[in-house]
């Protein structure tokens, strides 16, 4: 069953279960109020009439000369001797009076409903002035007249609810459908999604917290796409990468099998194969890496480091590569830097960001260090000759090199460091000509 008739169907359900338990709790009530008000309307009728009796100084002996007023009374009642247990008069049959004589204890006061047969009445009693005439006229309505009413009230109530109920199954229906339509053009995208048509998915409109999740699979749609696309771009440098050396180290390896090369060529052929081997063994080992770092987050420390003491490590690192291209490395720190990390990975992290700063330096790579804005900044910048334009939204992608780049994973394995530190880095032109990298780290580690 469709959602919108599910919804319809409980919506209905529970609107029938309310009806029907109000109905019956009104169909109880509503007999009781009856009975109440007619009870209070024959007491001030009778009240009435007994006073009109005792301002006429009604008597044991003179009683009968009022039978004729109480006669012409357009009212069921009875004039009852308590002292006798008697009625002494009635407008009613002498049938009706004498059945409910026989049939009820007119002498017990508490007794406000009187059988006889099927019917009953409903009475209200009131005593004369004196009590010690110990005369009572007791008023009667049968109960059927107000179960009529009652009939009656229940019937309106009835065609109400009825209008009532249709109104609001049509505006249930209504909204309900209002609410099933976004979700059922939802669905539609999702298949889309499930046929990995992510350019065929569009925003739907919607409201509430539908609107969020639409908007939330048209964002799962663009970053599956976005995925997809880097999934296969790094197959496609990977398999590049690893094919250029297998390529080099099988050319060798069949020509030094089949005699080709001279002894010198053969021996220049192994050191060749050996130096691709090591470059086969820094990509996949570089590979592995990137994996870990983003499938084994929760391995991650979060230590105290100083930076100082870092980049200090970073120098050492740094230093035999400096000196063999001849540049000069500068720095520039704040007192007490701290940052929360962990320190092995930014240690590589920072260590790949300085090495690709001395391929492409010319004379000179400065790191500075600084706090800002409740931020920590760290700077490496290069005399070199800079990163176009056009790389550089790629550059931190994998294997994206530069002219002097070795394996096109050390940026990508920086970035993915500094990122699961809540940091994050951006490339852009240096003062001294060259590229400019810019790490910021939120400052929750000084104090």
């Amino acid at each position: 069953m469709k959602l919108q008739y599910q919804l319809n169907a409980a919506f209905t359900a529970l609107l029938l279960i309310i009806m029907a338990v109000t109905g019956y709790v009104i169909y109880s009530l509503i007999l009781d109020l009856l009975i109440q008000d007619e009870q209070r309307q024959l007491e001030q009728k009778g009240e009435i009439i007994v006073n009109v009796l005792d301002e006429a100084y009604i008597s044991r002996q003179n009683l009968q000369e009022f039978n004729d007023f109480l006669q012409e009374q357009d009212l069921q009642l009875i004039l009852y001797d308590k002292q006798q247990n008697a009625v002494l008069f009635s407008t009613m049959s002498k049938q009706i009076v004498t059945g409910l004589f026989l049939n009820n204890d007119f002498s017990n006061q508490s007794e406000e409903l009187w059988e006889f047969g099927k019917e009953k009445y409903v009475t209200s009693r009131i005593l004369f002035v004196p009590e010690s005439l110990g005369l009572e006229l007791v008023l009667l309505t049968p109960l059927q007249d107000i179960q009529g009413v009652q009939q009656n009230f229940i019937q309106r109530m009835l065609i109400v609810f009825l209008i009532g109920a249709i109104v609001a199954i049509g505006l249930s229906y209504f909204l309900t459908r209002k609410l099933v339509t976004p979700l059922t053009r939802l669905k539609y995208q999702l298949k889309k999604i499930e046929k990995r048509k992510f350019d065929e998915v569009v925003p739907i409109k919607a409201t509430g917290e539908v609107k969020e999740v639409a908007q939330s699979v048209y964002d799962m749609a663009n970053e599956l796409q976005r995925y997809i696309n880097t999934q296969q771009t790094f197959f496609q440098n990977a398999s590049h990468e690893l094919k250029t050396p297998l390529m080099t180290i099988q050319g060798y390896a069949e020509g030094i099998k089949e005699k080709v090369f001279e002894e010198q060529d053969e021996e220049k052929g192994l050191e060749v194969m050996v130096s691709e081997v090591n470059r086969l063994k820094k990509i996949i080992n570089e590979m592995i890496v990137l994996a870990k770092l983003e499938s084994e987050e929760a391995t991650y420390k979060h230590d105290r480091i100083e930076l100082q003491a870092l980049l200090e490590k970073v120098m050492e690192r740094a230093l035999p590569l400096a000196t063999e291209r001849n540049i000069k490395i500068s720095q520039d720190l704040d007192n007490a830097v701290y940052l929360v990390g962990d320190e092995e990975r930014l240690l590589r992290a920072f260590s790949n960001i300085t090495f690709n700063g001395l391929r492409h330096a010319s004379t000179h790579l400065s790191i500075t260090a600084s706090i800002q804005n409740n931020q920590v900044y760290i700077i490496f910048e290069d005399d070199g000759e800079g990163i176009s334009e056009d790389m550089i939204p790629h550059i931190f992608h994998r294997f994206v090199k530069g002219k002097n780049g070795e394996t096109g994973l050390g940026l990508a394995i920086a970035r993915a460091i500094i990122e699961q530190t809540e940091g994050r880095i951006t490339v852009d032109k240096s003062i001294f000509g060259g590229a400019r990298f810019t790490v910021i780290f939120p400052s929750n580690g000084n104090s």
